[in-house]
């Protein structure tokens, strides 16, 4: 594995769509790329007991959780032929419908872009220590945490 620094995975509430604009816009001028690959994570009013999931929070030990990132982004360079690969998680409070998870690949060929972020996606639900507690309509004094 290299010696890379971890890159910063986490930002504090949903992840905003012009953020995952920007990231593809900004890949534009990399002509030696072919294919991308995004994974969007998206919070699901599921009901639980009868109530409503209204959204998550997000909480994790977050040195800890950015080495494995780290680990798992590196493994993905090793074993495909990457050009770029973009990891972002929410911490904090997450509402039904808006983003908790980015991961955004790109290579030259389409079928590796798609089996990597498939890999990575993985790879952070099994290893990754996030931790999500839904939030339910009674719980709504926690809305104020984050916005």
């Amino acid at each position: 594995m290299s010696e890379k620094k971890p890159k910063k995975v986490f930002m504090r509430g949903a992840i905003p769509p012009d953020k995952i604009a920007k990231s593809i816009a900004n890949h534009q001028s990399k002509t030696n790329i072919g294919a991308h690959s995004i994974f969007l994570g998206q919070i699901r009013a599921d009901k639980v007991d009868g109530k409503v999931v209204q959204g998550i929070e997000y909480s994790a030990y977050e040195e800890m959780a950015e080495t494995v990132f780290h680990e798992i982004r590196e493994s993905a360079f090793e074993q495909f032929d990457m050009t770029c690969c973009h990891i972002y998680h929410s911490l904090g409070t997450v509402k039904t419908g808006e983003l908790c998870l980015f991961v955004f690949t790109s290579s030259a060929h389409r079928k590796v872009a798609i089996e990597a972020c498939n890999f990575l996606v993985e790879e952070i639900k099994a290893r990754v220590p996030v931790f999500g507690k839904e939030l339910f309509e009674d719980e709504t004094h926690q809305w104020k945490v984050n916005q």
